[in-house]
């Protein structure tokens, strides 16, 4: 019994400190200097839009509406990525009236994004119950939430728009839902 609580134990540390990396190591960067978009509009796969407004520290969800927003950096290729999806469902399944999840592919390990084909199928296989973005702009919206690096990676904003935690790695279910009780007020 004892080894059994050692091995879970090692297996979730193992998961909560895990990430997949999508940059090539080998790639060079230019500077340019332009202004940080602010605006986005998202259309998910179920053809809803969702437009994202990004002011200071906080974020307006134009189609979320009321909704405590989490907003998932991940990919079809990701491991620890996959992993969460029974748990964002179940998540998104009980708090519906106050929690959106808002799933932001960042596509393929080359850089483009998921073939429409290829996400639907994904989404079907995995019975994803929530909204899922596959557009060229997820990769704006990247940048402007500091140039994520590491997926899968979360930003739980309350119904007000204001972040009230970001998450980097694979997240347990019992820790998302604490802070989403937390946020709620419950």
């Amino acid at each position: 019994m004892q080894f059994k609580k050692l091995a879970f134990f090692v297996i979730c540390t193992t998961l909560l400190f895990s990430g997949c990396d999508s940059k090539d190591q080998s790639s060079e960067f230019t500077i340019v200097q332009k202004k940080e978009q602010s605006k986005f509009t998202l259309k998910t796969t179920n053809l809803k839009d969702i437009i994202i407004d990004k002011k200071d520290d906080k974020m307006t969800f134009k189609g979320l509406e009321n909704k405590m927003v989490l907003l998932n950096f991940w990919a079809t290729w990701c491991p620890p990525c996959k992993s969460e999806i029974p748990h964002l469902n179940n998540l998104q399944n009980k708090y519906k009236n106050d929690f959106e999840v808002l799933a932001i592919s960042l596509g393929q390990k080359d850089g483009n994004i998921t073939p429409e084909e290829e996400m639907s199928k994904f989404i079907n296989d995995y019975n994803i119950k929530y909204h899922v973005t596959n557009i060229q702009e997820n990769f704006e919206l990247s940048k402007a939430m500091g140039e994520i690096k590491i997926i899968p990676t979360m930003f739980l904003f309350n119904k007000e728009g204001k972040m009230v935690q970001k998450y980097v790695g694979v997240v347990p279910e019992e820790m998302l839902e604490l802070d989403i009780k937390r946020a709620l007020g419950k």
